[in-house]
């Protein structure tokens, strides 16, 4: 008899328990019914919010993408944050001509966006920021309606020749034209190339030692264009002997080549030398000028081929050879070149630095771009009593590194005492916001050894301090990847670029929603139902509603 009883009491509290599940469906049904039309007014007035993309594989980076008017606004932003991120330009169809603003973000965030929006991001650059160690780049262009003779391809394949025996001269490194990526963009109209030399081990300190390389080894071109037997201001050609005058000539002669002439009929060089400024903008690998159709893709006789990898497609890998500061510190021979000088005799000669220890120019020339570290790595060197100096820096953009050689200060954290001769290195991580100390003696080079990681002080990296600047939102990429400015932004002029405000979320349109007493009865009964339900009856439940 107690069994039955027992039996018909949770037979009882089954059904009670059945009951409230289909009332509970009922109330959902009525809920699903007020979403849908809340969804149908969210569809008619969409809430922009700020474009934040994400990238599902592991081993990227975490995402960044920030949009600057201003390049300095750019500069500043990248230097005070953790992400590995670089600095590219945009120009954007139906603004004015030269209108630019500036993308913060990773090279792979970048490239995942860059091949899928091409619409928006179809003119890019790559910002060659001042001071970065860079690779060997030439600009090459000439009209072809006014040089009908010449053979662009021949002439790339003499000026790569030419190149190539410079550096072997200058600083013993052996290259071919299999080291050098060779973008094509030519049209009907214009033959227009860029070459990238990928230097076996080594590259230039930054783009004004590329630029000052470039011009003396085209130096006897230049010539050509100044007429044949004009003399440079303060030189005489007295001062020079018989040899060195028929080698200039002889130079001048084999140089012919690059002399073409514009769309005026005016002389002029094969070489663009006016790419080598600070914070100039290259632009990029399948990327096309605003207003051009005329994308940079990889030339017909380019005979680079980039190494394999498991992580990138064959394009990316060319995309990211392509860029002039992707250059890691992995014990890089850092190239420099100075002005040429008068030697005793009067002659010109060049003065060269062949490796980044063995000249001397910071203390005389201008600090890094970041004096605040500048000034904490002198606290390093300058202490119980020695000067410690900067011989030199060298700024590694892509991974944000600052790379200091020090001179009068040779304590080693190795040998735990001051070498005899060798000087250190010092390395700051802008990212890690850490520094260490690297050693140029022999058998701390054998060890590749590397000093702990010590913290930079918060006033150095100021990274706590960081905050988003209002102005800095005036423009916006959606998730179409379309970038458009703020609404609430002024339109931008050159006289009131600095009037823009970021776009504020506008959530009049949205309604002020109720909670909703139906969904508030419905989780309230779900709450004491599931207090002493079984969870396989509660799955029964849901299997039955579904």
């Amino acid at each position: 008899m107690l069994q039955t009883v027992i039996c018909k009491n949770k037979t009882t509290k089954d059904c009670k328990t059945r009951i409230q599940a289909r009332m509970m469906v009922g109330k959902w049904q009525d809920r699903l019914k007020s979403v849908e039309q809340r969804a149908s007014s969210f569809q008619s007035s969409p809430l922009c919010c700020p474009y934040k993309p994400r990238l599902s594989r592991p081993w990227q980076p975490s995402s960044v993408w920030r949009l600057f008017p201003r390049q300095n606004a750019a500069i500043a932003f990248i230097q005070h944050i953790k992400q590995d991120v670089h600095i590219f330009s945009l120009e954007r169809e139906g603004s004015d001509a030269g209108q630019r603003i500036f993308l913060v973000t990773s090279y792979s965030e970048l490239w995942h966006y860059y091949s899928t929006h091409r619409q928006s991001l179809m003119h890019c650059y790559e910002v060659i920021l001042e001071g970065a160690v860079c690779k060997l780049y030439f600009d090459l262009e000439f009209h072809k309606a006014t040089n009908t003779h010449l053979d662009g391809k021949m002439m790339v394949a003499k000026l790569i020749q030419y190149v190539c025996e410079k550096l072997d001269e200058v600083y013993g490194l052996r290259c071919s034209a299999k080291e050098v990526l060779d973008l094509d963009s030519s049209t009907s109209e214009k033959f227009s190339r860029h070459l990238i030399f990928m230097l076996p081990g080594a590259a230039f300190q930054d783009n004004s030692h590329v630029g000052r390389f470039i011009h003396d080894i085209l130096h006897p071109a230049i010539n050509c264009l100044q007429k044949s037997n004009l003399e440079e201001p303060g030189e005489n050609k007295d001062d020079m002997d018989g040899s060195q005058a028929k080698r200039r000539k002889h130079e001048e002669m084999d140089l012919g080549f690059l002399i073409v002439k514009s769309n005026n009929g005016q002389k002029q060089l094969f070489v663009d030398l006016g790419v080598y400024t600070k914070n100039r903008n290259f632009r990029l690998y399948k990327s096309s000028k605003l207003g051009k159709n005329a994308a940079f893709s990889v030339a017909e006789d380019n005979k680079f081929v980039p190494m394999p990898s498991n992580h990138t497609t064959k394009e990316e890998r060319i995309f990211l050879a392509s860029l002039i500061t992707n250059i890691s510190f992995t014990g890089q021979r850092i190239l420099t070149y100075d002005l040429p000088q008068k030697n005793t005799a009067g002659s010109l000669c060049s003065t060269l630095q062949r490796e980044s220890h063995s000249s001397d120019l910071l203390g005389v020339q201008k600090p890094s771009p970041f004096k605040e570290v500048d000034e904490f790595v002198l606290t390093l060197v300058c202490k119980d009593g020695i000067q410690g100096s900067i011989r030199r820096w060298n700024y590694f953009a892509s991974e944000q590194l600052l790379v200091y050689d020090i001179e009068k200060f040779r304590w080693c954290h190795n040998v735990k005492r001051f070498h005899k001769s060798n000087n250190i290195i010092i390395v700051v991580d802008l990212k890690e916001e850490v520094w260490y100390q690297r050693c140029h003696d022999p058998e701390c080079r054998r060890q590749n050894y590397r000093s702990s990681s010590f913290p930079l002080p918060q006033e150095v990296c100021m990274s706590h301090l960081l905050m988003e600047d209002e102005e800095d939102q005036a423009y916006l990429t959606d998730e179409l990847g379309n970038i458009e400015l703020a609404k609430s932004s002024v339109p931008m002029t050159a006289s009131a670029e600095s009037s823009s405000v970021p776009q504020s979320e506008n959530t009049e349109d949205w309604g002020e929603w109720p909670d909703d007493p139906a969904y508030l009865e419905a989780l309230q009964e779900v709450e004491r139902a599931t207090e002493e339900v079984p969870d396989e009856l509660l799955l029964q439940a849901v299997t039955e509603c579904e």
